[in-house]
């Protein structure tokens, strides 16, 4: 491309970006035709994953578009371009969403109520505290009764 322009035709301090845009231009061109060659029952992709696809390929053709609009000198600011990259934007956070949805802990009720009934746990009053606990009852499993030792 940068190739077809007459040097005189451009400042010659631009012409490494010439040739790098012609670079990607031709990467670009690459991936759409690869993209467009493919068909959606070759991808076998569950329905989320190919509404992912749909709305990347839809932004990145109206990307390259508002791109062609600014090279012929058009506001693509005041075109119906912005208002369309606006609208695959929008569907682009709802699938976010629905995404984040699915990788969003899950609230196992079961194991919720068990932490609040021993959260909210009290012993009962007319025992002895300690007595709940499992290493006061061992040891008192295993020491001698005071009544049966007389001491002088």
């Amino acid at each position: 491309m940068a190739e077809d322009i007459p040097v005189e035709d451009y400042p010659t301090e631009i012409e490494e970006y010439l040739t790098g845009f012609d670079t990607s231009l031709g990467s670009v061109n690459d991936v759409v035709k690869k993209l467009m060659a493919s068909s959606k029952n070759e991808q076998k992709l569950d329905p989320l994953e190919q509404a992912k696809l749909d709305l990347m390929s839809a932004y990145a053709m109206n990307s390259l578009f508002w791109m062609y609009l600014v090279t012929q000198g058009i506001n693509p600011k005041e075109h119906g371009i912005k208002q369309e990259l606006e609208r695959i934007r929008t569907h682009m956070n709802k699938v976010k969403e629905i995404t984040d949805k699915k990788k969003a802990a899950r609230l196992d009720k079961g194991a919720a109520g068990r932490f609040v009934r021993n959260a909210l746990w009290q012993p009962d009053e007319h025992k002895d505290a300690s007595e709940h606990t499992p290493r006061a009852k061992r040891a008192s499993e295993h020491t001698p009764k005071a009544k049966h030792m007389r001491f002088k």
